[in-house]
């Protein structure tokens, strides 16, 4: 793990385009500002924008056989260097400000279920979810150019069985859609879950107490 020299910073940087993470921050009562293509300069709509989701996407494929705690920490970290990249090429950018990362896998026993890309995938992720316990891990990185720190987040959640009527009603409500094993915790999905066991916060997408550990050499939480 690097070193980090820590300056006191105003805000950080948000590398990341979930309104969940944003939340969880506004929560800290951190500042942060989004550092995402959009936010760097991207023209929306553009080809130069699309190349660059899609460079993003590209990070989050699963290896052969990687197990899910390697895949979170090292797509957590691709991110990172690639928010850093992003933010190097901005004219006013401030390097005392750290940079935020961070990823959310649902696991189920060895498979890893990330977003579903259609009704047919977020559907069969929660058949098999049913009935089952599925871990959630969520890595959080924090860093400057100079040195980085990671923590992981570490839940398991438990669902109730589901019906074919109760799956189908929440596909048709989109909710699955960019949420890692095709559901939200903090949504209508609740509904589904018998029991959690970790944090909440982590199964959203931000693990508060890892974040605030992280972020408090920077000055950036109470």
């Amino acid at each position: 793990m690097n070193n980090l020299s820590v300056p006191q910073a105003s805000f950080v940087y948000l590398a990341s385009q979930s309104p969940r993470r944003a939340e969880l921050l506004d929560q800290l009562c951190v500042p942060y500002r989004k550092l995402t293509p959009l936010e760097c300069g991207f023209e929306p709509g553009s080809q130069a924008l699309k190349d660059q989701l899609l460079r993003l996407e590209a990070l989050e494929e699963v290896h052969p056989h990687e197990p899910a705690m390697d895949y979170v920490q090292r797509v957590t970290l691709s991110k990172f260097k690639a928010a850093l990249a992003m933010l190097n090429a901005l004219p006013h950018h401030q390097l005392q400000c750290p940079v935020l990362s961070a990823d959310t896998t649902v696991a189920l026993g060895s498979k890893i279920l990330g977003k579903p890309q259609s009704k047919d995938e977020a559907y069969a992720m929660l058949e098999h979810l049913s009935a089952q316990t599925h871990e959630v891990l969520t890595c959080v990185v924090v860093g400057t150019p100079s040195g980085f720190e990671q923590r992981l987040s570490h839940s398991w959640v438990e669902f109730a069985p589901l019906s074919v009527k109760l799956i189908d009603a929440y596909v048709e409500t989109e909710e699955w859609a960019g949420k890692a094993g095709g559901y939200g915790i903090q949504g209508r999905a609740a509904g589904f879950i018998t029991r959690i066991k970790g944090s909440y916060s982590g199964i959203m997408g931000l693990p508060l107490f890892e974040t605030a550990s992280l972020l408090r050499p920077f000055g950036l939480t109470p």
